[in-house]
């Protein structure tokens, strides 16, 4: 028989985490399950059959889905940095259009949110573009990404039951061969991150009369995660206080709402920790735990149409869920949303009269993408069912997500309109350049994107240990 000491030092080995999942969860499934050396053989930043996050890198058959290239984008002449970034793909003329007419000549690669939208709307439509796969990294990604593959491994917590996390991995995707559904979904979990902005993010929920009001909300985040400097030496993501997500949120307008503030805490990997958050209230001044803040509470200012944990598309705890990979598919998805993001376009343009988003900005390109299906565990509550969620396999960001309820029907579709900051060669992370959601069911939509007039500054640095905590909020709010 082991001896204490001897089971924690195989639990901080490996050794036990199947074993231990098992006897916590009844899984049927070795979550560590790792690639094989053949398998790994096939990652590499250039030659080889899969890219470091795990992606193929030749094109499809037809040809309608060009190679992976480890080449930046060209930013267009003129463009100058710290400004929104000019379309380095503006000449590209559009392919084909989707309407409620063809759509199910397409219906093999449309989610089936994007079908219902069709047979819901009939002036509904997708401007189909070529496919630029112009999601290309810093090297220091890459070959992070190269070390996890086959070093990461799958940590179930010990306090919360089928909670997820994760050790051995740093500032890039954990696993970029997954074998199962915790692997792929900690992949976007991990995938690269911008470590600091500030910006001001709007939040406008619309009638179905097409009536809106738009919330705005000054955003900072730091993301330890992400900084190049980290090793696996100096950097554990299990250790208590290894800073995952700091977010800090207040409400600047419109004035009934100003004064408002969240701050929320997560660890890097939800091993051994939980998220924490607080909340401020001008009228009461005082800064109050909220730990209701996760899971399906509904999303500052969205008006009830979107959860909590559906910012990146997922955040959060992941242990309400049961998830399955399903595979590799190609589909019709969001990508280099450029004309969202020219300086010029507002709000009140990305509108339609009818409560809608404006297609003519949007540009939908034919994708790989991995789908997870999340399934709402026996004993455990939850606003959504099931969701089913698509992640480019460039990286690993969540382009659509359908959500179903509890009685399994269809209900919100969430659409990622996402691009690359050249400057910075990093994927839109909190929020994309639009992210849209459709409720399916009341007629409506959501729509939160980054103001235009003043782009996200890169340069933000604080003090983590001294910013993102209730004493700050509590001096600011004071104030």
């Amino acid at each position: 028989m082991m001896t204490i000491k001897q089971f924690k030092a195989a639990i901080a080995s490996g050794a036990l985490l199947l074993g231990f999942s098992l006897a916590q969860s009844g899984w049927a499934q070795d979550y560590n399950e790792q690639p094989t050396p053949e398998e790994l053989a096939k990652l590499g930043l250039e030659g080889t059959e899969l890219t470091p996050a795990g992606a193929i890198r030749a094109g499809n058959a037809e040809g309608t889905i060009p190679a992976w290239r480890n080449e930046p984008i060209k930013p267009p002449p003129g463009w100058q940095p710290g400004t929104y970034h000019a379309d380095p793909f503006a000449a590209d003329k559009v392919l084909f259009t989707i309407t409620a007419q063809n759509y199910r000549e397409h219906a093999d690669k449309l989610t089936a949110g994007q079908q219902k939208m069709f047979e819901t709307y009939p002036d509904y439509y997708m401007n189909i573009y070529p496919t630029r796969r112009s999601a290309v990294f810093k090297p220091f990604i890459y070959k992070a990404a190269l070390e996890n593959a086959g070093r990461a491994r799958i940590v179930m917590s010990e306090t919360y039951p089928n909670l997820i996390g994760f050790s051995g991995a740093i500032k890039a995707w954990a696993f970029p061969i997954p074998k199962n559904g915790p692997q792929a979904i900690l992949n976007q979990a991990t995938r690269p991150f911008t470590p600091w902005s500030s910006h001001i993010l709007n939040t406008t929920p619309v009638t179905s009369s097409g009536d809106y009001q738009t919330v705005k909300l000054s955003v900072q985040y730091h993301v330890p995660w992400g900084e190049e400097s980290n090793s696996i030496d100096n950097f554990d993501p299990t250790a208590p206080g290894a800073g995952g997500f700091y977010y800090l949120q207040t409400t600047i307008s419109p004035a009934k709402q100003a004064g408002q503030v969240v701050l929320a805490r997560d660890p890097t990997s939800f091993a051994k920790q939980f998220r924490q958050a607080w909340s401020y209230s001008p009228g009461q001044r005082r800064v109050k735990r909220a730990p209701q803040i996760v899971y399906d509470n509904p999303l500052t200012s969205g008006d009830g149409l979107a959860t909590t944990d559906e910012g990146f598309g997922f955040n959060g705890p992941n242990d309400r869920f049961a998830w399955k990979l399903v595979g590799r598919k190609e589909m019709y998805v969001p990508y280099n949303a450029y004309k969202i993001w020219a300086p010029g376009v507002k709000v009140e343009d990305m509108i339609t009269s009818q409560g809608r988003f404006n297609q003519d900005l949007a540009r939908y390109e034919l994708h790989r993408v991995w789908v997870v299906e999340a399934t709402l565990r026996e004993g455990t509550r939850h606003d959504y069912g099931r969701r089913t969620y698509y992640y480019d396999e460039d990286t690993w960001a969540v382009m659509l997500t359908d959500a179903y309820d509890r009685r399994n029907e269809l209900w919100r579709l969430w659409e990622e309109h996402g691009l690359m900051w050249y400057d910075i060669a990093m994927w839109t992370a909190l929020p994309a350049v639009a992210s849209v959601r459709y409720d399916l069911t009341a007629g409506r939509m959501l729509l939160l994107n980054i103001d235009k007039d003043t782009p996200p500054n890169f340069d933000f640095r604080v003090p983590p240990e001294t910013y993102f905590t209730p004493a700050q909020v509590r001096r600011d709010g004071v104030r």
